[in-house]
């Protein structure tokens, strides 16, 4: 079933925030249910023996950072780094946060799929992190114990990038192999949403929260830095989509504030001996405290979720930075977590996908132009027109 233009529970047109009141009852069972919605995202070590782990396994991962000697050069960056990050999520509480974030949005989110389209209820999420538990493996075994067969791979990363986005889709189509569940599914894939007119909403309300911070005589002169996790510069350069979808999110959220303020886009967390995209955050922080300018906040316009590069990265590293050069109000604009505006997008955009019957954008079979990673987009991928290998792919 297709909601129409004049269907009160969600309107084909502009993003409408769902009433919490009507989400109290849950309808019985649709036609099409139960739908399995697995959440992919990067993960994060929850507690401090979970730090070199996570370590070894993002520095292993070739889609994201590929360095010379690789299954040497990897665990040596890994181990050397352990005690220093760990000590960063000391500071933060113990460990990321992130999976219970996850688990609170995709709750939030499924209550309100279950009210908004009963036809495809019940709703119920997985969580699929690439570099700590719950792994794929943990997903696909979890939706196939609970009788699902329509499944929906929602990233969670809004804007696109084959180091995020396709690093977790070719791991879900890989561990579907593993686990011997390649036809248990019938998929399809939400693989960006960066201009999601919810999205754009509740990342509006995110920056109009952090401009409250400031006095009324600086929220004006605040200059707004959108922080956005960097690529290599290697990845940059075949043609990845992250960037300018990145700067599509800005610029969609600058429209809806009436560019009230002045803005820029800048990258964080670079690790590892490869050049990144620049201007670093850190750089960009620098130069404004050269500059004398006084009132600043930082947008984090990529994560989803508070996590080591919101709390430690941007709170704690570029707060003390922002006082040793001079900035005299730095302020960070919340993220977007379990705000109501968000879990209404969420739901909204896996709703518009099921309505729409398409297996995913138009965009994601357009490879990089330099692309040069033979699995992109064949590892016995079961989603629709994509469900093709190429002769001489690997799956490991």
């Amino acid at each position: 079933m297709s909601h129409s233009e004049d269907d009160p529970a969600r309107p084909s047109g502009a993003f409408q925030s769902a009433d919490v009141d009507e989400l109290a009852e849950r309808p019985p069972a649709g036609s099409e249910g139960p739908t399995g919605i697995v959440l992919m995202n990067l993960g994060g070590p929850v507690d401090q023996n979970s730090v070199q782990p996570f370590l070894l396994q993002l520095f292993a991962d070739r889609e994201i950072i590929k360095l010379p000697l690789q299954k040497w050069l990897g665990p040596f960056i890994a181990r050397r780094r352990t005690g220093a990050v760990q000590e960063n999520y000391r500071q933060i509480g113990g460990g990321s946060p992130i999976l219970e974030w996850t688990r609170k949005q995709g709750e939030g989110m499924c209550e309100r799929l279950d009210r908004i389209r009963p036809e495809s209820a019940p709703h119920r999420f997985y969580v699929a992190f690439r570099y700590a538990p719950p792994f794929s493996e943990d997903a696909l075994q979890a939706m196939h114990e609970d009788g699902v067969r329509r499944a929906v791979a929602f990233t969670q990363y809004p804007q696109f990038s084959c180091s995020t986005t396709g690093s977790s889709l070719n791991e879900l189509w890989r561990a579907a192999g593993r686990t011997d569940l390649r036809s248990a599914f019938d998929w399809s894939v939400i693989d960006r949403w960066h201009v999601h007119p919810g999205f754009i909403a509740a990342m509006t309300e995110t920056v109009r929260a952090g401009l409250a911070k400031f006095g009324d005589a600086d929220r004006e002169d605040a200059l707004l830095v959108f922080s956005a996790h960097s690529l290599p510069l290697s990845v940059v350069d075949r043609g990845d989509a992250y960037i300018q979808e990145c700067a599509a999110s800005v610029e969609a959220v600058m429209q809806a504030l009436g560019h009230s303020n002045e803005y820029l886009l800048s990258w964080q967390s670079e690790v590892g001996p490869v050049r990144w995209m620049g201007p670093s955050t850190e750089t960009v922080i620098h130069e404004l405290g050269r500059k004398k300018r006084r009132n600043v906040l930082v947008v984090p316009i990529a994560f989803t979720s508070d996590h080591i590069e919101t709390l430690h990265e941007l709170d704690i590293e570029y707060g003390e930075l922002a006082k040793e050069v001079g900035i005299e109000n730095y302020h960070r604009a919340p993220a977007m977590n379990d705000s109501r505006l968000f879990l209404d997008a969420m739901a909204d955009i896996v709703a518009r996908h099921l309505d729409s019957g398409e297996p995913c954008t138009r965009q994601y079979g357009l490879r990089c132009p330099g692309c040069v990673n033979p699995q992109c987009r064949n590892i016995l991928n079961p989603v629709a027109p994509y469900r093709r290998t190429r002769v001489g792919a690997r799956e490991d």
